[in-house]
């Protein structure tokens, strides 16, 4: 008789991480892809991803999914971000952060703070944003920044965006390297989803006639993750804190309890009739708080979006 393979793991390899989320505090210079390899080193799995990017320059809340909550992602309602930024009043660039080239400078020693606060009014609300032409919008298929990088224009079109608060904290007086006065100006805002930081910085500036662009930047929420879950990936590396994927469902999406009968039946297909519940996915938890499923309702019935049992 053939011997059949041993197929239990050695008592030296580590146990997979579990299925969950990992709110990571982004260092600046990395990119969001750079965090995923990171990660996929510290957990021990190429089942990694991310919801939503973050520019190289910018730090703080990074949302990232392990093994089955990368099926995650793409539901999770992080619709409103926050953010911490300091935007240059008096220079302009190409990129319109300080990672680009400097393009214009004019004092901004004069600029007043009524001035400052009439421009900031006009980036509050439901605007019409133009991205940033070194941004990931694509034209015609092609990535703008990588349009621009090949030494072509770009004109990109307006899209509405909603900055729903706008606060200035501290304007400092300084000196830009070239001698120019500036004004940095260290401000907070919420946001919609594909608002650009940075163009409302190069806006702001355009308004008040002295160009600006953006120095510095914090993302401080996304959806309902906040900078005190987050941690470093040096703690992740010393101590990797998951959020598992029942308890990261339970707090991004309305909960929907079923009894053992019809968990058989939602994990066999069979569209369930759903209960009244707020539009968009909802988690399905079985018996015991077992996270079942994702679904959504499709006249009175649960369609499912993504079956975990």
């Amino acid at each position: 008789m053939a011997e059949h393979p041993c197929t239990e793991q050695p008592a030296d390899r580590p146990a997979p991480p579990p299925d969950g989320l990992v709110i990571v505090d982004k260092p600046a210079g990395f990119t969001s892809h750079d965090v995923v390899a990171k990660m996929r080193g510290i957990a021990r799995t190429r089942r990694v991803g991310h919801a939503g990017t973050l520019d190289p320059m910018a730090t703080g809340v990074l949302v990232l999914g392990l093994g089955k909550a990368t099926r995650l992602l793409g539901h999770l309602a992080l619709t409103e971000k926050e953010y911490v930024a300091t935007i240059r009043l008096g220079q302009s660039t190409v990129t319109d952060d300080a990672e680009g080239e400097i393009t214009a400078s004019t004092p901004a020693d004069a600029i007043t703070r009524e001035a400052l606060d009439a421009a900031v009014a006009q980036q509050t609300g439901p605007i019409q944003q133009v991205p940033s032409q070194v941004s990931a919008v694509k034209v015609n298929g092609k990535r703008s920044y990588a349009r621009v990088r090949q030494g072509e224009e770009v004109e990109l079109a307006a899209r509405p965006v909603t900055v729903s608060s706008f606060d200035v904290h501290d304007v400092r007086e300084e000196t830009a390297g070239d001698g120019t006065p500036v004004r940095d100006v260290l401000v907070s805002l919420v946001c919609s989803s594909g608002t650009y930081v940075r163009a409302i910085a190069r806006d702001i500036g355009a308004g008040l006639a002295v160009g600006g662009h953006l120095t510095a930047l914090r993302r401080t929420r996304v959806g309902p993750y906040a900078v005190a879950a987050a941690r470093t990936l040096e703690h992740h590396q010393e101590a990797l804190t998951v959020l598992p994927i029942g308890e990261a469902a339970a707090q991004a999406f309305p909960r929907w309890n079923v009894g053992e009968r019809q968990a058989k039946l939602l994990s066999n297909g069979v569209q369930l009739d759903m209960p009244a519940l707020p539009p968009g996915p909802v988690a399905v938890f079985g018996p015991g708080g077992r996270f079942l499923a994702l679904v959504e309702e499709r006249k009175g019935k649960a369609r499912s979006l993504a079956v975990f049992a």
